[in-house]
């Protein structure tokens, strides 16, 4: 039995449409993740044969004024789930980000690339690494990148409802990969199946910033692209500093046998699609 747990974000949304009943889905009402012995407890009553940890503190900005929240959810939840799944002899499977990364770099991330977190929730996601690991030799740590998707509030959300209203400002100047949670979840199934562990970098195909990412998905929706223009990072201050380059490729999917995901744009054109029949935007 698989359990997966921040079932109802999502990552977590996607493998239970993919996955369906051969798995046991835990949202934040049926695992606090705030306390190490319900989540012992709770893996050792499931007896699960695979826990993929969906679950994160995720809000960024808000991360660097709760750091000591951030720390528990996405580092110590982390390490009792890793120590949980290796005492009932469990696969693990966790995910991380891009933000474990400094952003300087002058071409792509791979799962070898020195780690320099800039902000608190990439500090506590890097921290929550370490921990599976040494806790759990077997698990699976999964780096994505700008998780998207048509079923849940997002970046394309919050765009495509500002564009229907107002012209908007978006950073240029910060790339990535942006991943959708369906192509994702599909992901995570192969890298299991293909027996993988330690860390595995795992995104669509396609670099873009934040605003052609706006610009393709207003277009998209047949809204005018021309109420998005580019601004710069130091022109939209946050709490939480950003990487400037988020750009994560593989050096390791090859040599598994598992197939990259596919260009960003044909999910993200479902996304979009299915984001417009939505009350979000």
């Amino acid at each position: 039995m698989i359990v997966v747990t921040g079932a109802s974000g999502q990552l977590g949304s996607a493998l239970r449409t993919l996955l369906g009943p051969n798995a046991t889905y835990l949202r934040r009402t049926d695992l606090d993740l705030t306390d190490g012995d319900a989540i012992l407890n709770s893996i050792e009553f499931l007896q699960p044969t695979m826990v993929i940890n969906c679950a994160a503190y995720t809000a960024v900005d808000d991360a660097e004024a709760n750091e000591d929240l951030a720390y528990r959810i996405n580092a110590s939840a982390v390490e009792k789930l890793a120590v949980a799944t290796a005492e009932v002899g469990s696969g693990f499977v966790t995910l991380s980000t891009d933000y474990v990364f400094d952003g300087t770099a002058k071409g792509p991330y791979v799962e070898s690339s020195t780690t320099q977190p800039i902000n608190v929730y990439g500090a506590s996601k890097l921290e929550g690494e370490h921990l599976a690991l040494a806790a759990n030799p077997a698990a699976l740590v999964i780096r994505t990148s700008w998780v998207l998707s048509g079923t849940h509030p997002n970046f394309l959300a919050t765009m495509l409802r500002l564009a229907r209203q107002r012209p908007i400002r978006v950073v240029d100047d910060q790339i990535g990969r942006p991943t959708l949670a369906d192509d994702l979840a599909r992901g995570i199934q192969r890298s299991i199946d293909a027996g993988a562990n330690g860390i595995l970098h795992l995104t669509n195909q396609g670099t873009t910033s934040w605003y052609e990412l706006a610009k393709e998905a207003v277009t998209i929706a047949g809204l005018d692209p021309g109420n998005i223009s580019p601004c710069t990072t130091a022109d939209y201050p946050t709490p939480a500093q950003r990487p400037h380059n988020s750009v994560l490729d593989s050096d390791r999917l090859e040599g598994l046998g598992i197939d990259p995901l596919p260009p960003y744009r044909e999910g993200l054109e479902r996304a979009v699609e299915n984001l417009m029949r939505t009350d979000l935007v």
